[in-house]
C-alpha cells in the first residue's frame, strides 16, 4: 500500500474579535507561510502594568517593573524572529499627567533599561532609536539613551525604536509645522506635498507603515500611538495584561497575522 504524503503542520490559533473580545480559534495556514508572512514593522501598546500590579495589592511602579521582564522577552524574540522594526509605546505624551512619584519611577526604569540591556543590544546587532519629544526627557535619561543610539547607530540587525514622550497626533502636527515653514521659506512648493512627502516628515519615518499592531490588557483603541503609520496595519488585542503576556502570546499574534489577507483596498484573492 502506498504512503500517503505527509500533510502541512497546522496549528490552532486564536483570532481576536474586536466586538465581542474574545479568542475564536481557527485552523492556521502551515508553519511555512506562517514563517514567510511574518510582519515587517510591529508596533506594541504595553499596557496593564497598573492594574496587574493592583490586583495583586502592589504599587503601580511593581506593575512597570515587571513589565520590563516583558519587554526583554519580547525584543529578544523578535530579534530571532527576523522582525525588522519594533517600535514599543514607552512613555506617551499624556502620560506627563500622571503622578509624579509615577512619572520619577518611570524614567529611572527607563535609564536602568537603557544600561542594563546595552550589552545584549550591542551584542546582538540591535539599532536602537527613539521618536517623540526627547528633550522632555530628565537629562540623565537622555545622555544614556543617546549614548546607546549612537553606539549601535551602524548595527544592522532588528531596530527597536521607544516611543518616548510620544503622541501621535503631537507627531503629525510636527510634520506639519515642519512642510509648512519649508514651504514659507521657499524650499519646498506646496504642491510637492504628497503622502510620501509628509511620511517622510514624520518622527517616525525611518520605521515604515506598521504591519501588525498589538495592543495588551484588553483595551481596543490606539491611544494616540503611530496613528498615520497604522493606515492599514493590522491589529491582535489580547486580554492578558502586559507583565502576562509571554512568547507563546506574541507567536499567536505572529499566526492571526498571517492568515490576513491584507488588501490594501483593492480586491482580495
Amino acid at each position: 500500500m502506498k504512503n500517503k504524503s505527509a500533510q502541512p503542520t497546522q496549528v490552532p490559533r486564536p483570532l481576536i474579535s474586536p466586538f465581542a473580545n474574545k479568542a475564536v480559534y481557527v485552523i492556521s495556514k502551515n508553519m511555512d507561510e506562517i514563517e514567510s508572512n511574518l510582519p515587517k514593522h510591529v508596533g506594541i501598546i504595553m499596557d496593564g502594568n497598573g492594574r496587574w500590579a493592583r490586583s495583586r495589592g502592589m504599587h503601580r511602579v511593581a506593575g512597570h517593573r515587571q513589565g520590563a521582564k516583558t519587554v526583554d522577552m519580547v525584543v529578544t524574540a523578535c530579534r530571532k524572529r527576523g522582525i525588522r522594526f519594533l517600535t514599543l509605546y514607552a512613555f506617551s505624551s499624556q502620560n506627563w499627567s500622571r503622578p509624579s512619584l509615577e512619572i520619577k519611577a518611570l524614567m529611572e526604569l527607563l535609564a536602568e533599561y537603557v544600561r542594563r540591556e546595552r550589552q545584549k543590544i550591542m551584542s546582538n546587532n540591535i539599532r536602537l532609536t527613539a521618536i517623540g519629544e526627547i528633550d522632555q526627557l530628565p537629562e540623565s535619561v537622555r545622555a544614556a539613551l543617546q549614548q546607546l543610539m549612537t553606539d549601535s547607530k551602524d548595527n544592522t540587525g532588528m531596530t527597536l525604536c521607544l516611543a518616548l514622550s510620544y503622541g501621535g497626533q503631537e507627531e503629525i502636527v510636527a510634520a506639519a509645522k515642519q512642510l509648512c515653514a519649508r514651504c514659507t521659506s521657499g524650499e519646498l512648493s506646496i504642491n510637492d506635498i504628497d503622502n510620501d512627502c509628509f511620511s517622510n516628515a514624520l518622527w517616525s519615518s525611518a520605521l515604515g507603515p506598521v504591519d501588525l499592531m498589538i495592543r495588551t490588557s484588553g483595551e481596543l483603541r490606539l491611544s494616540n500611538f503611530l496613528l498615520w503609520s497604522c493606515a492599514y496595519a493590522e491589529f491582535y488585542f489580547s486580554d492578558k495584561m502586559w507583565p502576562e503576556f509571554e512568547e507563546a502570546d506574541l507567536e499567536t499574534a505572529f499566526s492571526a497575522y498571517a492568515s490576513r489577507n491584507r488588501r490594501y483596498g483593492t480586491v482580495g484573492k
